[in-house]
């Protein structure tokens, strides 16, 4: 009996060595001396610059479910987006600004109504063409909104030449940086004073690229396995007149409403008038 009991002590000391030997957490990396986005070097060798890149180094590190969707959905969404990006001519870090803005999340929807991947509010989606009604929004169309998004970042650069500076004018907006700029006599939105929400912006979409790069680094194992998977579509449906149901509309190509809406969010009602014989391209999704 005391030889059990001893070899039991023997056990729980081993366990609680062990365990002292492992973190319960991840540790945050370190701030890099530089990162390179978009081919811009971006430092960190001002004491303001150091101390807001640390912040959102841990924030990523220990925002562990959000941080883990992210990544599963990388692959999914970054298929679709970043050829658009380079047919554009736009810098493929800017999917960064992507992630931030919207988890990678299309569905997601702000406080303040923005939507979609690249969160568009209702009056932006319409400057950059982008229909918003009641049955059709496509703020949810990825290639539509990617478009349109590749429109305000080519805009803002033409103004600017300066992508962390375009990145910041996608938050507060080009009227709102350009007066900084104009009021704080700098060139470059990391030299300016901003409200809190846009300070952070900038080196949130530097910490999402050394991230997406290098999750390890953070902390984060995904097996590639496990990275959700991006399906073309079984085939796309153009149609230029309404489809007074949906339902039947889904059935009738082979698939459930859910599927069919699944695939293609930007349908917002359960039909579609479509009065002006507008030409729409229904994605009709593999099923599995």
């Amino acid at each position: 009996m005391k030889k059990l009991i001893l070899i039991l002590i023997c056990a729980i000391a081993s366990t609680a060595v062990k365990a002292q030997e492992i973190p319960l957490h991840p540790k945050a990396p370190s701030v890099p001396d530089y990162v390179d986005f978009a081919g811009e070097r971006i430092t960190f060798d001002r004491d303001d610059l150091y101390e807001r890149m640390d912040r959102e180094l841990m924030a990523f590190t220990y925002m562990h479910s959000t941080s883990s969707l992210m990544l599963k959905r990388s692959l999914r969404y970054f298929s679709q987006i970043v050829p658009i990006l380079k047919e554009k001519g736009i810098p493929e870090d800017m999917k960064y600004l992507m992630v931030i803005e919207s988890n990678l999340d299309p569905k997601a929807v702000s406080v303040t109504g923005a939507a979609g991947l690249w969160q568009f509010t209702k009056a932006t989606a319409k400057q950059y063409g982008l229909e918003v009604n009641d049955e059709v929004d496509e703020r949810y169309n990825i290639e539509k909104e990617t478009i349109a998004a590749c429109k305000y970042l080519k805009e803002a650069y033409v103004r600017y030449g300066d992508w962390m500076t375009v990145a910041a004018s996608y938050n507060a907006g080009q009227g709102g940086i350009s007066k900084r700029l104009q009021e704080q006599k700098e060139k470059s939105a990391m030299n300016l004073y901003l409200p809190e929400e846009t300070s952070r912006y900038m080196f949130r979409i530097l910490t999402a690229k050394l991230f997406m790069e290098h999750p390890e680094r953070f902390g984060y194992v995904i097996d590639p396995s496990e990275l959700y998977p991006y399906r073309r579509p079984a085939k796309t449906v153009t149609v230029t007149g309404p489809i007074p149901s949906l339902v039947d509309f889904a059935k009738k190509n082979g698939v459930s409403y859910a599927e069919l809406k699944r695939a293609n969010l930007w349908l917002r009602s359960d039909k579609l008038t479509n009065q002006s014989g507008k030409a729409y391209q229904i994605i009709i999704p593999e099923t599995r």
